[in-house]
């Protein structure tokens, strides 16, 4: 028998992206599935952009107050009727075989829970495309989040991940982290002796942020989460973690250097970085344009997810403080 899915998508406001996601999955080659929206307390009514879709899919829409996407993706899930979860954010487009991918996939290999990539779409801005280029490119952050032939263990992502929905109720779903809970369910899956997979043919088209104040914003946030996640799965840390920190803090010692001693050695490798970076990103855009701002975003990653994890890990490390009273946004009282 083929897998039955329900697709859970929690939202906060972002209509004109649900509309493009529900678009896509109205064009879908298998069309034996379900959606579960729940809107995460919006501040604008999403009610008319789900109904111009409710006579082409299998939707359901729940609006409940505020509590973070981890929390909403397990609300929708007590709703979903089908074997299998998949979460998508709202801002992915999908292709037309996703659905087919997924059970075609989980027929042939086996795991509890698995995850695929994510990539710019033909339509995305300049800028949006800089900025898919630097969160999955090999010389940043997304270098280290791993691929499937660079890991032995894939950490599926919450913007196009599945898991079976009767594994997904024993391990109590997503946590009450607001930011890294998607790593954290994937650690807590393999705690419990659950099996991760990596389905390369189920790419999304992610948007993420348009503007590079919102993406620093962003990236801050997920250095912040990631020394709070070692603690909560020591087993799982690596060294690699703390290469943007690194990163950002031999960059100011490359300032001294040049300053103080008069050397530019420490600078000079900084400019071979950003040859690569822009080389590489020309090679993989085709675009000139594109890949001058991916050296942009690149370094704003590097140097946001940086400070965000050397601030998270003194907090927590040398002050010893609890990461519910270091960073109080990241968490959500249940």
């Amino acid at each position: 028998m083929k897998p039955t899915i329900s697709i859970i998508v929690a939202i906060f406001n972002r209509k004109d992206e649900l509309f493009e996601l529900l678009n896509s999955l109205t064009a879908q080659t298998d069309k034996e599935f379900e959606i579960i929206i729940v809107d995460d307390g919006s501040l604008i009514d999403l009610k008319p952009t789900i109904s111009k879709f409710e006579s082409f899919l299998n939707i359901k829409y729940f609006r409940k107050d505020n509590s973070g996407p981890g929390l909403s993706r397990n609300y929708g899930t007590r709703r979903a009727e089908n074997e299998w979860l998949v979460f998508v954010d709202s801002d992915v487009i999908v292709e037309n075989d996703y659905i087919e991918n997924i059970k075609k996939d989980i027929l042939e290999i086996p795991c509890d829970a698995f995850g695929g990539a994510d990539k710019a779409h033909k339509g995305f801005n300049l800028m949006q495309k800089a900025i898919s280029y630097s969160m999955t490119s090999v010389f940043t952050t997304g270098g280290i989040r791993g691929s499937k032939k660079a890991v032995s263990k894939f950490q599926p992502r919450s913007f196009n991940m599945g898991v079976k929905k009767d594994v997904f109720e024993k391990v109590g779903g997503f946590s009450e982290m607001r930011i890294g809970e998607d790593p954290d369910l994937s650690m807590t899956l393999w705690e419990n002796g659950f099996k991760t997979a990596f389905f390369d043919d189920i790419a999304v088209y992610h948007k993420r942020r348009v503007d590079f104040g919102k993406f620093s914003k962003q990236v801050y946030q997920f250095g912040c989460a990631r020394p709070i996640l070692n603690q909560r799965h020591p087993n799982y840390v690596k060294i690699s973690f703390a290469f943007p920190t690194l990163f950002m803090l031999g960059y100011v010692m490359g300032f001294i250097e040049y300053f103080i001693l008069g050397k530019g050695v420490i600078l000079a490798f900084y400019g071979l970085y950003t040859f690569m970076v822009l080389f590489h990103a020309v090679w993989v855009t085709k675009n000139i344009s594109i890949a001058g701002m991916a050296v942009i975003s690149t370094y704003i990653q590097m140097f946001s997810y940086g400070y965000g994890f050397l601030k998270s890990w003194i907090l927590l490390n040398i002050f010893r403080m609890k990461p519910e009273d270091a960073f109080p946004k990241h968490f959500h009282k249940v």
